[in-house]
């Protein structure tokens, strides 16, 4: 199977069966060389453990030749030190340390007020609705609305940020149509927005504020200041990241909700809490596909010799499934403890915005919890043509009111 097997192909993805091939991997050949033309191939991991050892082995393995399969050997050249995502040890922990004030957990649930007065008018007015596109019109929403905050964007300019964000991160053209954005509206959107945080840059050297640019530029890297392109890239990967897993967690979390009932009512109910059911809601929609690291030395990963310079791809929707990890791995069970898994990644790499996303979805589940009673999908949904992001595109619902 390995032979024919191309974990890279956007199409498992679109509309393949991505679930059952990493079972059938993960009992076969765990660690396998994947072949992707044009490309050279790369390792594949798929199971959990040694998807931990590449995580955590900092020594044999790197970042700064790109954490992505397909990435733009240019673009990582470009940003591989200076971006928090490509950059090793020890400047990635300077440079976490930077950002990292905006997301330790007594900032961000600061933030639940700002997310509940951005989630509940979106859900009201969906209620009013026939029949809505859940990933326009509610999970692209609320992702973008709290990095304006985080990032201090002034009250007047909120609106547009949040429909550049919109259009730049995927969300469709209006809540009938399920079109595709035009790729060329999405750069366009997202070139406004690189532009956008350039002027803010400037604005905060000039006016210093509390939030994560000024954070940026009062800091400093291995001795001397942040330069402008890199807070900008920093600020591009904020931006990035704060959107695609939050909204693609929470359209496939609600489809997970709509084909489990039980677990619906075990939510609806009390019999689980929020805080579990939001892990499993990670666990088993697993947003980010994969992570990539380049070995800076022989090594073995998973029974396989890696070469110096192969790639290995960490398959963490995969791992998420691993059934020696996970029991009953494919079920979708809001109550399921432990649950270590590997949304966010491990070691110094985890996630920087891992307790924005589950505080977001947190308050997310808990509003429809008191708002919907019943959820019904209405149309086809359409899943994004991505070997990156496992997620949803379009996702047409009608929501129906709770009774109070």
């Amino acid at each position: 199977m390995p032979a024919t097997v191309d974990l890279a192909d956007l199409d498992l993805y679109a509309s393949g069966d991505p679930v059952a091939t990493w079972a059938r991997l993960r009992a076969t050949t765990p660690v396998f060389w994947n072949q992707h033309p044009p490309g050279p191939g790369f390792w594949s991991v798929t199971t959990y453990q040694p998807a931990l050892e590449v995580y955590r082995n900092t020594s044999a393995f790197t970042s700064e030749l790109g954490m992505r399969v397909d990435s733009d050997p240019a673009a990582v050249k470009a940003a591989a030190g200076k971006m928090l995502i490509v950059t090793d040890p020890p400047s990635h922990q300077r440079l976490r340390q930077l950002m990292n004030a905006a997301f330790v957990p007594r900032v961000v649930a600061t933030l639940e007020e700002s997310m509940r007065r951005v989630i509940e008018p979106l859900l009201d007015q969906a209620l009013e609705k026939e029949s809505i596109d859940f990933v326009s019109e509610v999970a692209a929403v609320l992702p973008a609305a709290i990095i304006s905050d985080i990032m201090n964007v002034p009250q007047t300019e909120r609106a547009t940020m949040i429909k550049l964000t919109s259009q730049a991160f995927g969300a469709s053209v209006g809540a009938s149509s399920g079109c595709p954005m035009d790729q060329l509206q999405k750069t366009e959107a997202h070139s406004e927005i690189f532009l956008y945080y350039a002027d803010l840059v400037e604005d905060r050297r000039r006016d210093p504020g509390d939030d994560v640019v000024s954070a940026l530029l009062r800091g400093d890297l291995d001795g001397r200041p942040l330069t402008n392109e890199e807070v900008l890239l920093n600020c591009d990967g904020l931006v990035t990241g704060a959107n695609e897993t939050t909204r693609h967690a929470s359209a496939a979390g609600l489809i997970a909700l709509v084909e489990n009932p039980d677990e619906w009512h075990r939510l609806k109910t009390g019999e689980v809490s929020i805080e579990s059911a939001v892990d499993e809601v990670l666990r088993y929609t697993s947003p980010a596909l994969h992570v990539m690291r380049v070995a800076t030395r022989d090594v073995e990963i998973g029974g396989q010799q890696v070469s110096a310079g192969e790639s290995v791809v960490v398959w963490n929707s995969s791992a998420n499934r691993d059934g020696s990890v996970f029991p009953d791995p494919d079920r979708f069970d809001l109550g399921r403890t432990p649950n270590r898994h590997l949304t966010f990644g491990m070691g110094p790499h985890f996630c920087l915005g891992a307790p924005l996303a589950r505080v977001e979805l947190k308050i997310l589940l808990q509003v429809l919890v008191e708002r919907v009673s019943r959820v019904e999908i209405t149309g086809p949904v359409r899943r994004t043509r991505s070997n990156f992001m496992w997620g949803i595109d379009h996702l047409p619902v009608a929501l129906s009111r709770e009774r109070r």
